[in-house]
């Protein structure tokens, strides 16, 4: 039997900073976005809403090794991170379905869905790493 939950504002809150980023924002970056909002608002109880909507299929999270990471869109989608940042971006890769379905005929696992995270520098990192002009390269 399904528990039923009620939507709450301070759910609704938590959604709506969800849906306002597109940079996959951390838990603390919901909870300060939130905190301008309504000061009374707890760090537990926006973690709590996160992990909620999560397992309600209303957001998904990006798990990489600097923590979670939340995004607003639920679809089968790639991501990209940043090795020096740590910054996610979303890759316009199509889900392919049929990986799913070809692992689960191979393993016996059942209910099977993929998630697919590529690594990389970002353009803010490499811009970062460039001499800057003028300066001397040792030659």
């Amino acid at each position: 039997m399904a528990v039923q939950r009620r939507n709450t504002r301070q759910r609704a809150m938590v959604l709506e900073a969800v849906r306002n980023h597109d940079d996959h924002p951390t838990a603390d970056d919901i909870y300060l976005d939130i905190r301008r909002i309504d000061s009374k608002i707890s760090r537990g109880t926006v973690y709590r809403n996160l992990n909620l909507l999560e397992e309600t299929g209303q957001i998904s999270t990006v798990r990489t090794e600097g923590g979670c990471r939340f995004d607003w869109r639920v679809d089968g989608h790639a991501h990209l991170i940043c090795r020096r940042c740590g910054c996610v971006a979303d890759v316009a890769l199509p889900y392919r379905p049929e990986i799913d379905t070809d692992l689960q005929e191979r393993s016996g696992f059942t209910d099977v869905t993929h998630a697919t995270l590529f690594r990389g520098i970002c353009p803010g990192c490499q811009a970062r790493a460039l001499p800057t002009e003028g300066a001397q390269t040792g030659a």
